[in-house]
């Protein structure tokens, strides 16, 4: 258990886990969001998509934006994980989790994170539909 916990996933990614390796003493909340795969966008089925990252920048990029939240929203402990690769319908793209003594700042924190987290990680994604394939604009 750590203040700070990234996870860079190529493969099965576990909420839940991620979850029970934050640091909770002192908490009376814990604020989660978890990004899933939409099986529809825009009236279309989506069959999967597919994550690129600058896998030698994405952990780096997602400790400094934990570190910079810790600091600005006065949380505890944040736990966050991404895929990279192949996604399906209904599987987690995402997870981010933040410990911290006030509801408030918890549900702070995790809204700047993913906002942040679009933003400035270094990921791009292609929707793959029955009619083709497109990347995503922006990152992440």
């Amino acid at each position: 258990m750590g203040d700070v916990v990234i996870e860079v996933v190529d493969g099965d990614l576990n909420p839940d886990a991620l979850k029970a390796s934050l640091h909770t003493s002192g908490s009376g909340a814990v604020v989660s969001f978890l990004g899933i795969v939409r099986d529809f966008d825009d009236g279309e089925e989506v069959l999967r998509l597919e994550f690129d990252a600058w896998k030698e920048r994405l952990e780096p990029v997602l400790r400094s934006l934990a570190e910079q939240s810790k600091e600005l929203h006065g949380v505890s402990s944040i736990a966050i994980a991404h895929r990279v690769g192949i996604v399906g319908p209904g599987e987690p793209i995402v997870s981010i989790h933040v410990a911290s003594p006030h509801r408030k700042e918890a549900f702070e924190s995790c809204s700047w994170l993913i906002d942040e987290l679009k933003s400035q990680a270094p990921l791009w994604k292609k929707e793959v539909k029955p009619s083709g394939m497109a990347w995503k604009a922006g990152l992440g």
